[in-house]
């Protein structure tokens, strides 16, 4: 395997395993190299459980669900084909994120408008989907490789944007928590405040008495009468 290829691949694993996930792959043009340069690094079956190869546009649609219609209207080699392959692998393998490699290795274009070394890679999660393009210049063999590479790569920077609005998102989170907590405390604050104020205040409140009470003048109610 191209050592390029192979270096690209540990540094994207590193990611994958710093968060405990897992990774599946969907090829077409590139006929299995983007998961054997996963599967060369030591342990991978703790993060990468399985793959496909669909070189045909049936296999397409019956492995991975592409729409045929896309197919037709776009063609193999496209953005959206890309997509749909990835997003395809991704269900089926109940994985966190998928590749797929779709594009024209040569040395001819079958027929295709699109010139040879054309490549569209799809990236997909749960939660986004998007897809790369570039072209090389190259034979086959050096296509198929140079497909991997790029591959890789455009997945490594997706995944780092990624991981950078997830951490912006959960900075976001935490500081609203904390201004939610930090006014529940001033409005206790304040509603102690406004208790204390009012108590101090009421007309009514107890007050205090100081001194000797005077002796009540008897009452004529308070005499006996004598009934004769």
């Amino acid at each position: 395997m191209d050592e390029d290829v192979q270096a690209a691949a540990a540094r994207l694993v590193r990611r994958i395993k710093e968060g405990g996930h897992t990774i599946t792959v969907a090829e077409s043009c590139t006929g299995g190299l983007l998961a054997s340069a996963f599967t060369d690094i030591a342990g991978a079956s703790g993060w990468f459980n399985q793959s496909w190869v669909t070189y045909s546009n049936d296999a397409k649609v019956r492995e991975l669900g592409v729409n045929p219609e896309t197919i037709e209207k776009k063609g193999a080699v496209s953005a959206s084909v890309a997509i749909q392959m990835a997003k395809g692998a991704l269900k089926n393998a109940k994985a966190d994120i998928a590749i797929s490699i779709t594009g024209i290795a040569g040395p001819k274009n079958d027929g295709s408008s699109k010139k040879v070394g054309l490549v569209y890679v799809g990236i997909a999660s749960s939660n986004w989907a998007n897809a790369e393009s570039t072209q090389i210049g190259g034979n086959r063999a050096e296509n198929k490789i140079g497909f991997v590479h790029f591959a890789l790569n455009s997945t490594i920077k997706r995944w780092d944007v990624a991981m950078d609005a997830a951490e912006e998102l959960r900075k976001e989170v935490e500081q609203q928590l904390a201004d939610e907590e930090a006014e529940k405390l001033q409005f206790e604050i304040e509603r102690q405040k406004r208790e204390e104020a009012a108590r101090n205040s009421a007309p009514w409140q107890d007050e205090s008495w100081e001194g000797e009470s005077e002796p009540i003048a008897e009452s004529a109610l308070d005499n006996e009468v004598e009934w004769e």
